[in-house]
């Protein structure tokens, strides 16, 4: 650990407030990404969540410390961990379409949870390189995964057609490319009915040109990869 921060370890007046503003800090920064989403947990509630948990390991500290409770001290962090796990269930959504979205935004709250844990702990380096890594990987990690789901060969798509008849067109379609349909899932979305692929490619064939053929058919009213 870096020596010059020792002295920010005890529990003082200025420990206390760094370890809060340095909480504000990391949660912010992840949280301004999620904001920039306009994803339902932003910049206010990751700096909530950070701070929260940055005073519950104060609070145990200071519980333990200064007023000779002998208590467990890491009872309180604990609570935290298992807690927070109803605020990042609130952000989980499972669409129509049978997308489970929200699960990102429910981990990096989590894992803020914990960051603020450390800080309160004292444990700054931790916590820093945490949330740089958090950065890392919720805005540059995004386009590797991008890359990965576009060469992936399997394709989930979402397909709502008029009749049965525009349905059977879809299938015949898919097979004329040497496309495997892996599962098929139909529904009903208001007048119009709906299907679930869930679809194994060749090499030759890419996500686009599939798509693009399925949405020129006849009676085809939507058309969106999953």
């Amino acid at each position: 650990m870096l020596g010059f921060l020792d002295f920010l370890r005890d529990v003082t007046t200025v420990s206390v407030l760094f370890r809060l503003f340095l909480a504000v800090v990391c949660g912010g920064i992840i949280g301004i990404e999620r904001e920039h989403k306009r994803r339902p947990a932003g910049f206010r509630t990751h700096i909530l969540i950070c701070l929260g948990a940055s005073m519950t390991t104060l609070t145990s500290q200071f519980l333990f410390y200064n007023m000779n409770l002998y208590t467990d001290i890491g009872r309180l962090g604990a609570q935290v961990v298992a807690g927070i796990g109803f605020i990042g269930a609130g952000a989980i959504i499972v669409t129509k379409r049978r997308q489970v979205k929200g699960l990102t935004t429910a981990a990096g709250l989590w894992t803020c949870a914990v960051i603020g844990l450390a800080i309160g702990a004292g444990y700054y380096e931790a916590a820093v390189i945490a949330t740089l890594i958090i950065v890392i990987a919720e805005i540059f990690f995004v386009k590797f995964e991008y890359w990965v789901l576009v060469n992936s060969r399997n394709l989930n798509i979402y397909v709502e057609y008029e009749d049965n008849e525009n349905l059977d067109n879809i299938i015949r379609l898919i097979k004329s490319y040497r496309i495997v349909i892996i599962d098929l899932e139909i529904t009903k979305s208001g007048n119009n009915a709906c299907a679930i692929f869930q679809l194994q490619l060749p090499k030759k064939v890419s996500h686009d040109k599939i798509m693009t053929a399925i949405s020129s058919s006849e009676g085809i009213v939507s058309v969106e990869e999953l």
